[in-house]
């Protein structure tokens, strides 16, 4: 379905609003950080259990520098226990950014006559593509704007071009999207061309807030946005992503509100979503923010680790927003997913600039580090760099995905996964350093394994990736 960009029609579907301020505010003045409870929500957590919301209330109202470090200890702990030392990579590609949505903290908002609009060709979407795949990149999330172009029929075509494009050894084998909410049908469309995550982020659950910053364009509903991921999974897309953007309102009020749709998720489908994202509201062309909400650091590493407690089964997603410090802090805490080598400015892969122009992207980045920079950091802090995207291929998503991981085979099993795409990487495209290093990382994690017979298979498959063969996996 197209709609009218001059009267934003919007479609005459039943809505299923599941967020309720009173619920939420409720808890929030209610629990107190008291220490003997905050010890045992972590103990419980630890457990692999998830936190009701009046458990993240707890969490989220505990202030004492002491229990806040045992917080984020625990977090620590809990997310090497179920997730191991890997760390997934993607990096986004913005198809477009024509919009008819008028947000008030995002440079492509329609009111903003500065923003240089693009939307790729065809030559110059494949054109991208080839460059992230010269870079080793396996993993994408294409990115656009709310547009009446953008139907879902040209987002399908825009990924089976990406799915298309071969370079050397080089492919795109998983494409996310990030995109305006759909009807079912229009969900139907975009599923049939092979999507991995569908991912929209209701930015504020808070109601008045969520009126005050969408200020023009389809955006404005806001129940219609809330049931985007309904519909998305009653049309047979079982992996969806949520987020909330961080400094429209109270973190601790958004932190809550994700748990309830998490909570929603998990009774009305069976399966919770496949991925939380948590971004700050960075600079952006021609935009003033709210300083009343803003999320200092400490509060938006503590938010983290409170995530990881509540939801120990959920990917949890940071992007390269934040500064490469901050990045390196809440990986111990928490985030599974980061994105490397990343360029959000229009046609930003194969026309890279010394400088970012903010007339040409949606929000400035923080950390413009290339791929390899990125895998080097991770190497040296014995994290291990995966472009894995085997669950994906072979039907273990949704319920599927969470039968798989829940008892706490994403260890056993994504971790041999990401060492095979680490060799990929390091065959393929690493410089020399990088190559040793990424190597030594691979025979120590292979010395951990008790299992010889597992272990035997493990470096039959990394000998033979060596030799040139591609895309095994468990």
């Amino acid at each position: 379905m197209i709609y009218d960009p001059q009267t934003y029609a919007l479609p005459d579907e039943p809505m299923k609003p599941f967020i309720s301020e009173d619920e939420i505010n409720g808890m929030l003045e209610e629990s107190t950080g008291d220490p003997g409870l905050v010890r045992e929500i972590i103990a419980k957590s630890l457990n692999k259990k998830r936190l009701s919301m009046q458990e993240t209330a707890v969490l989220l109202n505990t202030t004492d520098p002491e229990l806040i470090s045992e917080i984020k200890e625990g977090a620590r702990t809990l997310k090497e226990n179920v997730y191991g030392n890997r760390i997934v990579l993607f990096a986004p590609l913005y198809v477009g950014n024509l919009c008819t949505n008028n947000c008030s903290y995002c440079g492509f908002r329609t009111s903003n006559k500065a923003q240089q609009r693009t939307t790729l060709t065809s030559e110059e979407l494949i054109n991208e593509v080839g460059m992230l795949e010269d870079a080793g990149q396996k993993r994408l999330i294409l990115v656009y704007g709310e547009h009446p172009r953008y139907s879902p029929e040209f987002i399908a075509d825009t990924v089976k071009t990406v799915y298309g494009v071969k370079k050397g050894n080089g492919e795109i084998r998983r494409v996310n999207i990030n995109a305006a909410p759909m009807d079912i049908e229009g969900f139907r469309t975009v599923k049939e061309a092979g999507i991995g995550t569908y991912q929209v982020f209701q930015e504020t659950y808070h109601r008045e807030t969520y009126a005050k910053v969408h200020q023009g364009g389809l955006k404005r509903n806001y129940d219609y946005r809330l049931t985007a991921l309904d519909r998305a999974q009653e049309a047979g897309i079982d992996d969806v992503g949520i987020g909330a953007l961080f400094g429209l309102y109270d973190w601790r009020f958004e932190v809550m509100a994700l748990i309830r749709h998490v909570n929603h998720f998990e009774k009305v489908y069976n399966v919770g979503p496949h991925t939380i994202s948590f971004p700050r509201i960075k600079n952006a062309s021609n935009v003033e923010v709210d300083p009343r909400y803003q999320l200092s650091d400490e509060d938006f590493t503590r938010m983290v680790a409170i995530l990881r407690l509540a939801v120990p089964y959920t990917g949890l997603i940071l992007t390269a927003r934040e500064p490469a410090h901050i990045r390196e802090e809440v990986l111990r805490y928490g985030v599974s997913q980061i994105d490397g080598g990343t360029r959000i400015e229009m046609k930003g892969y194969s026309g890279q600039k010394p400088s970012q122009n903010l007339d040409a992207e949606q929000f400035e980045i923080n950390d413009d580090r290339s791929l390899n920079e990125v895998m080097e950091e991770l190497i040296r802090k014995d994290y291990i760099p995966s472009f894995c995207t085997a669950c994906y291929r072979v039907g273990r998503t949704g319920e599927h995905f969470m039968e798989f991981s829940v008892p706490g085979f994403i260890k056993r099993y994504c971790t041999p996964n990401a060492m095979l795409t680490l060799a990929e990487y390091l065959e393929d495209y690493a410089p020399e350093q990088t190559k040793e290093a990424g190597y030594r990382l691979i025979s120590e994690n292979l010395a951990k394994y008790d299992d010889e017979r597992f272990k035997s298979m493990l470096e039959e498959r990394l000998e033979k990736v060596r030799q040139g063969e591609r895309d095994l996996y468990f």
